[in-house]
């Protein structure tokens, strides 16, 4: 069914949505089911329990699920993966999970030495050992290193994937955690050094002390050897504010350093100041990007002082630091009509932008100069995705990766300063590519707008309707979907006949700022008729045929997910539907639902409310209608999203007789799992249902 917003109809929503809040919005007696929207409880354990069991004697006893498990585990586990450098103080630091390190150990070793065909890591935190010695199952979030000595580093642990983090020092020289050392307890929390004995903290300080969606707002400086209640108040939020207030630091190299406090109103505003207080005149919409030497960057989401929005600008630290109400950018890089950027890397003294066009990458390097900024290309393959790894802000080397779907990814450095390219690691080949070829074609929406999708599919495709197809979209929260080398999709699908869609709809950042802001709030139906679209065209061509076809995203994309299979389930044989928003009248009231109002809008407002009721997946299920069967999955860990939407829809469905399969991990967080083999379990059940579904 296509919901359509005629004036009639939206006077009858509009109507309903007053009258519902007039009576307080949403209750236990107008929504049967919310009584799963608790986390855990001995009534709800039991419905997901029952629900689980029911699911994995469906898709576990399937026959091709122990082959499609087997791949996943030895894919996500192979020795011979692709190690992420990170650098830290001239030397190469990665971490690693493979079916010795479940949980995972962070390791080092010097540059040349990773640039080797074998490394001889050295292994610095043993995570594995650590849960089994503390009975706790501890999940890496990463660490930062103290910008002095670089021998200190806060190494942020998640119990079971959550975003919520326990905060430790670690020492590098003696490879144990720092007794007596800086240690904040488990919380959702901004940690950045300032010097080697202080820290700029922002978390909930005070039971209740926290935004609406659950993001500190108060920051304070912590001293060494000062308890928490000795912290000194530096900025404070508000608690409306989306999300946190917390710090950045900033590292131009050779010691030049600055704080900054940056406070988010909502998800798309940035109140800049120093850390004195002083309010910094960048625009709202702009996003502090690093630092070179003594100039400070800045991406902008907006036009500003004569530059255009999508464009990175550099300002001058000292005169920032003086002068934050009088600022004088000078521009680095300037987006064309098809052109967005991507990333922002920075060496000693160069700058590494990664950008796409038309949704294909490309990376360039910009050198400061007395009078502006030159730029150089770096000559990557074409066609192809590029992404920034890391680069040393106290040398001049940089790694990317280059990868797309059809190429195992490679890893290459670039010495900023002299312009030199090498390939330093290649991925081998997973499956068979001989039989497949890479399109990028363009459907046309509603409106008459352009989308440009990816499709990999058998070179001798019959375009008779036969080919089983998934279409992967996002499209929210200016994210651009690029294409990318995936060995269990290879091995699952595509040796076994699939083809498999990217689209590029809009909410997006694929064609930049407008590309996304053209599907804010009460203009969002533009992006769930950019992926109808891409369906549409895809049967339209004879690629594949609705018996055929099957969807899948997850988060943003999981409400997408759910919009498309209420609006068009006659276009779908499998909808996966992944990590979800569903509930679109409730997600400001479940975990941290309420910071992303700048992206959907607010029931609080009547417009927005009547928007959101018109699409909410939750809202828009229907008795009677043929929906095709769903899989429908999140995790309990999940403190983002949180799995309530999922439970409420496959409820739903429940109630009204129809079909479906839903899932709950125990672990895992916003994603598949809290380790390789327990994601390899999620994208197994995954790969196992489209077969099921479409082949």
């Amino acid at each position: 069914m296509v919901v359509r917003q005629s004036g009639m109809r939206a006077a009858v929503v509009g109507f309903a949505a007053l009258l519902l809040a007039a009576c307080g919005g949403s209750t236990a007696a107008s929504d049967p089911y919310q009584w799963l929207e608790e986390l855990s409880g001995p009534r709800v354990d039991a419905w997901v329990a029952a629900e689980n069991a029911k699911t994995l004697g469906v898709l576990e006893q399937d026959p091709r699920y122990a082959e499609n498990f087997a791949q996943a585990k030895a894919l996500a586990n192979a020795a011979d993966r692709l190690p992420v450098p990170e650098f830290h103080h001239g030397m190469i630091g990665n971490f690693w999970q493979d079916a010795d390190h479940q949980r995972g150990i962070w390791r080092e070793t010097t540059v040349a030495d990773y640039e080797s065909p074998q490394p001889n890591w050295r292994t610095v935190l043993d995570l594995d050992a650590l849960a089994r010695d503390e009975g706790k199952n501890w999940v890496w979030k990463g660490m930062t290193c103290d910008p002095v000595t670089h021998e200190r580093c806060l190494v942020q642990l998640s119990e079971g994937g959550e975003d919520a983090v326990t905060v430790r020092e670690f020492d590098f020289g003696t490879g144990r955690f720092v007794d007596g050392g800086f240690t904040l307890a488990r919380g959702k929390q901004n940690v950045t050094w300032v010097d080697t004995d202080t820290l700029l903290v922002s978390r909930e300080w005070q039971p209740g002390e926290k935004t609406t969606s659950g993001y500190p707002y108060v920051l304070k400086r912590l001293q060494r050897g000062q308890n928490l209640d000795q912290a000194v108040e530096v900025a404070r939020g508000e608690q409306s504010d989306g999300l946190a207030t917390a710090a950045v630091l900033l590292d131009g190299g050779d010691g030049k350093r600055l704080n900054l406090v940056v406070r988010r109103p909502s998800f798309y505003e940035a109140r800049v100041s120093l850390v004195d207080g002083t309010r910094v005149a960048l625009p709202a919409k702009s996003e502090v990007q690093g630092m070179v030497g003594n100039r400070v960057l800045v991406a902008l989401q907006e036009d500003w002082a004569g530059f255009r929005s999508g464009s990175l600008v550099s300002l001058d630290a000292d005169e920032l630091t003086a002068h934050p109400d009088a600022l004088k950018a000078t521009l680095v890089y300037q987006p064309g009509p098809q052109e967005t950027l991507q990333g922002v890397m920075t060496t000693r003294g160069h700058v590494v932008v990664t950008s796409l066009y038309d949704v294909k990458g490309r990376a360039t390097v910009y050198t400061p100069t007395p009078t502006g900024w030159t730029s150089a290309p770096i000559a990557l393959p074409d066609n192809a995705t590029i992404s920034g790894i890391d680069a040393d802000s106290q040398g001049e080397t940089a790694y990317l990766s280059v990868t797309s779907m059809l190429t195992p990814t490679t890893f290459w450095r670039i010495d900023t300063a002299t312009g030199a390219l090498n390939q330093v690691k290649a991925a081998v080949a997973r499956f068979d590519s001989s039989h497949l070829t890479v399109e990028q074609l363009k459907a046309t929406s509603a409106d008459g707008t352009q989308v440009p999708y990816f499709i990999v599919h058998p070179a001798n495709l019959a375009y008779d309707g036969s080919t089983p197809t998934i279409v992967w979209g996002y499209g929210g929260f200016a994210s651009s979907s690029t294409p990318g080398y995936n060995g269990q999709l290879g091995k699952s699908w595509l040796e076994h006949g699939g083809a498999y869609v990217i689209a590029n709809i809009r909410g997006g950042g694929e064609y930049g700022p407008a590309w996304h802001d053209a599907a804010l709030k009460t203009h969002r139906q533009k992006a769930y008729d950019d992926f109808a679209a891409v369906a549409n065209d895809l049967i339209a061509r004879k690629i594949t045929s609705p018996r055929r076809l099957g969807i899948q995203g997850g988060s943003n994309g999981g409400l997408l997910m759910g919009v498309e299979f209420t609006q068009h389930p006659e276009l779908f044989s499998a909808v996966d539907i992944q990590v979800p928003l569903l509930d679109m009248l409730r997600y400001e009231h479940i975990a941290a639902g309420a910071s992303w109002v700048g992206e959907y809008g607010s029931v609080s407002n009547p417009d927005e409310r009547a928007f959101l009721a018109s699409i909410s997946p939750y809202a828009q299920l229907k008795p009677g209608v043929k929906y095709p069967r769903p899989l429908v999955w999140t995790t309990t860990k999940d403190d983002r999203v949180g799995p309530q939407h999922a439970r409420k829809f496959a409820a739903r469905l429940a109630e009204f007789g129809d079909p479906y399969l839903f899932y709950e991990a125990t672990q895992g967080g916003h994603g598949g799992g809290a380790n390789n083999d327990e994601k390899a379990h999620t994208s197994a059940l995954e790969y196992t249902y489209f077969m099921r579904q479409l082949m």
